[in-house]
């Protein structure tokens, strides 16, 4: 029997990059899959047809994570179309970098909203659910910025350690229940960020990683595979750092 079989996960973000892996691993493990995703109509049916390569159900939903009433809209019809939701991955997010001093209110507040504030709506809305099931796995999709900060992305390190808390505190209320919150902290993922990065750049960057190398989105996944699964169900309200050794 595979790792999730017969669980339904739900994932923000989940047509490209790392919520792309992490929606592929689990349903791989035998999770079938509802994710959203804002735009990239392609890439999202790809995902779904990859998904139901694997013999496992998909839904994509085209919807602003941040947006509260719309998250409600979604979870609703995960259930409705799945039963129930056992995993939740909020993994929506965007960067908008720059200096304190330069940043300016909308880039502050589109940062909070698309990695924090949805995170808050995704989980208000399976708690309930989850709670009813007596069980369920949330998974934080943190970062190495929210626990040591960066120059010129205050917002998102504040976003990302705000992850952190807000996982903590629900391992804390709901772990009465079955209800487990953890942390990913991705440290430099191949990405179409990274990709951008010149090669003396990747090579500055590459030797304060001991694993000599940045990770693959598919490094991610496993990590989220395993704090969905009941291979950790004795963890709650922690964050693993996936950066090849970066943050120690």
């Amino acid at each position: 029997m595979k790792l999730l079989e017969g669980k339904i996960a739900l994932i923000t973000g989940g047509s490209r990059g790392i919520g792309r892996a992490v929606a592929l691993r689990l349903a791989e493990a035998g999770a079938d899959i509802a994710f959203t995703y804002r735009k990239g109509c392609e890439e999202a049916a790809e995902v779904v047809a990859a998904i139901e390569a694997t013999g496992r159900r998909a839904k994509s939903y085209m919807s602003d994570a941040a947006d509260f009433a719309a998250a409600e809209e979604v979870v609703r019809d995960v259930v409705a179309t799945f039963g129930r939701i056992d995993i939740l991955v909020n993994n929506a997010g965007v960067t908008k970098d720059a200096l304190m001093m330069r940043m300016s209110e909308h880039n502050w507040d589109t940062v909070i909203n698309v990695n924090l504030k949805s995170a808050f709506n995704y989980t208000h809305a399976v708690v309930p659910l989850m709670a009813r099931q007596r069980g369920g796995s949330i998974i934080n999709m943190s970062s190495v910025v929210g626990i040591s900060g960066n120059a010129g992305q205050c917002n998102y390190a504040a976003s990302k350690g705000g992850l952190i808390a807000m996982a903590k505190s629900i391992a804390k209320e709901m772990g009465s229940r079955g209800i487990r919150a953890n942390c990913i902290a991705p440290g430099f993922i191949e990405s179409d960020m990274t990709a951008a990065l010149s090669e003396e750049t990747r090579a500055a960057w590459s030797k304060n990683i001991p694993l000599g190398r940045f990770g693959e989105p598919d490094d991610v996944a496993n990590v989220a595979l395993f704090l969905a699964s009941d291979l950790s169900s004795y963890i709650t309200g922690q964050t693993i750092h996936c950066c090849g050794g970066m943050t120690m």
